[in-house]
C-alpha cells in the first residue's frame, strides 16, 4: 500500500539500509520474512521499517491498554450535613472528607434545610466555610456555596 517511488528503509535490526525504490524495499522484507510497515510517511524520503506487523499491533494494544488501567477517574463523593450539626458528627463527617480528598476524589458539601432553618441559612453558609477552612491545606474551592432550592452546595477539589 505504499505509493511513493523510493523509501528509507531501515532493517530489522534498526539499521539504516538506505534510500532505495519500493519494490526493492518490498522484496527484502519478503526475503526476511517481515513486513515493510511505513513509520514516517511525512518525511521526504518516507520512512519505512522491516518487522512484523501483526507483533507490533499487538505491542500497540498493550500499551494502550496499560495506560487505560493506569489512568484514573475522578469521583464526585457526596457529604450530607444539616446546618444544627454537632461538633462530634461534624468531626466524623470532616473525617470522611479529608479520606475521599486523600484518594484524589472530588467532594460535594451538601446543606440541608428543613422547615424554619430556612429562615437560619446564614448558619449553613458559616459551616460551609467553616468546612472550607478546615480543608484549606489539601482541597481547593470548586464550586462556592450556592443555595439551590431548600439545600446549600459547595464542591471541594483535591490540590
Amino acid at each position: 500500500m505504499i505509493t511513493v517511488p523510493k523509501v528509507l528503509v531501515i532493517g530489522a535490526d534498526g539499521e539504516k539500509l538506505g534510500v532505495v525504490d519500493t519494490d526493492s524495499a518490498l522484496a527484502m522484507a519478503e526475503e526476511a520474512g517481515l513486513d515493510l510497515v511505513e513509520v514516517s510517511p511525512n518525511t521526504s524520503p518516507p520512512v519505512c521499517k522491516i518487522l512484523d506487523y501483526g507483533k507490533l499491533k499487538y505491542q500497540e494494544q498493550k500499551k494502550a491498554s496499560e495506560a487505560r488501567k493506569r489512568q484514573k477517574t475522578v469521583d464526585v463523593k457526596e457529604i450530607k450535613m444539616r446546618p444544627n450539626i454537632d461538633t462530634h458528627d461534624y468531626d466524623v463527617k470532616m473525617r470522611s472528607v479529608n479520606k475521599f480528598l486523600g484518594e484524589g476524589d472530588k467532594v460535594k458539601v451538601t446543606m440541608r434545610f428543613r422547615g424554619r432553618e430556612m429562615a437560619h441559612q446564614n448558619l449553613g453558609m458559616e459551616l460551609l466555610h467553616k468546612v472550607r477552612d478546615d480543608t484549606n491545606e489539601i482541597a481547593k474551592v470548586e464550586a462556592m456555596p450556592k443555595l439551590e432550592g431548600r439545600q446549600m452546595i459547595m464542591v471541594l477539589a483535591p490540590r
